[in-house]
């Protein structure tokens, strides 16, 4: 019997590191429940709120038509979600070039909107830290839309609803490298048909470099941001005035201002050669209201604005990308490089400030 009792005795005291060990794993285990599986099976612990932590300050349309004002712990599989790089959470936003579009656009987007409104005058401030994996790889080389996104923008919430900003990422198919640029459309005089959309280049090339032909690429840029270099912009609005900065790593900080209570459009001999060309066969030559923007209503847009559809270019050689869409199957689109990624790791939203001269 002293015998038996002290084997119990060591066996207890054997066993007890191992029921230490369990105890450890079943309450790590019940304290990570969030832990998901996501599309590169990895196993991320956390929620786009996670990442974005004031992320009750925007709604969310998908490329899929869903829409929800409700991001608390909120995911869509295929569409927003967090993945982990292997050192950094980002905040992923996919969508295809064919599905469920908003009202007053052709293009799908996985894109938050924010949900306080602004005007010019008071201004407000919005900067993203991301990175482009991948754009759309049909298209039509014609068209000045093809193979981009749109990753951030002031989108006006009266009048003709149009968009004094438009940050855009875009890459020809077999470059490495693509062009950050961004577009300002005017708030048109009068009938809103004539509009268009003024583009500036930040790294590589503007919107308005284009193929010769359908299938003819333009020279790939030298001082490109490639898919999945990072880089960073900020948008400023201060007392009317919208000043751009963008960043990236062994690329040159550039800085833009653009006034958005005063046109530099209101006249036909103002309007810039870029547009005469680019949007001369759509019949697109309008001008600008005087006061430009000053006074209409506006908010910040950012994530995955697909620009590639599948609409005719026939239709508008500017805008109509003629991509494939496999009739608008998601999957298929998706296994066949018919879709815009965009993967965020920070954003801020406040007022706008006083620039820093620097």
């Amino acid at each position: 019997m002293i015998m038996i009792e002290m084997n119990a005795k060591n066996i207890k005291l054997l066993l007890r590191p191992v029921i230490m060990m369990i105890l450890v794993l079943f309450l790590n285990s019940c304290f990570n429940t969030n832990k998901k599986s996501k599309d590169n099976d990895a196993i991320i612990a956390t929620y786009p709120s996670d990442v974005i932590p004031f992320i009750d300050s925007w709604s969310i349309l998908l490329g899929d038509g869903t829409s929800t004002k409700e991001l608390i712990n909120y995911e869509k599989k295929y569409f927003f979600y967090v993945s982990n790089d292997g050192k950094t959470d980002w905040v992923v936003y996919k969508t295809p070039n064919s599905g469920v579009t908003s009202r007053t656009s052709s293009n799908t987007r996985t894109e938050l909107g924010q949900l306080q409104h602004w005007v010019p005058e008071t201004g407000g401030k919005l900067t993203g830290k991301l990175k482009v994996m991948h754009v759309s790889t049909s298209g039509d080389a014609r068209v000045a839309a093809s193979y981009s996104v749109v990753v951030g923008q002031i989108h006006s919430d009266e009048g003709h609803e149009n968009e004094p900003l438009k940050i855009f990422y875009k890459k020809f198919p077999g470059h490495t490298k693509g062009s950050v640029f961004w577009n300002y459309e005017i708030n048109t005089e009068g009938d809103n048909s004539k509009r268009w959309d003024y583009s500036t280049a930040v790294w590589g090339h503007d919107m308005s470099v284009i193929g010769s032909s359908s299938t003819s690429f333009p020279e790939e840029p030298k001082d490109g941001i490639e898919l999945g270099e990072e880089f960073s912009y900020e948008v400023n609005v201060h007392k009317g005035i919208m000043y751009l900065t963008f960043t990236s790593e062994g690329h040159e900080t550039l800085k833009f201002t653009k006034n958005l209570l005063e046109s530099e459009f209101e006249t036909y001999s103002k309007i810039p050669q870029q547009i005469l060309t680019l949007y001369a066969s759509i019949g697109r030559d309008g001008v600008e209201r005087k006061n430009a923007y000053a006074g209409e209503i506006q908010y910040f847009k950012l994530g995955a604005y697909n620009q590639t559809n599948g609409k005719s270019p026939e239709e508008n050689i500017v805008w109509s990308t003629g991509s494939e869409t496999y009739g608008g199957d998601i999957a298929k689109q998706y296994a066949n490089g018919s879709y815009a990624e965009v993967w965020f790791k920070e954003v801020t939203l406040g007022a706008g400030t006083l620039p820093n001269n620097d």
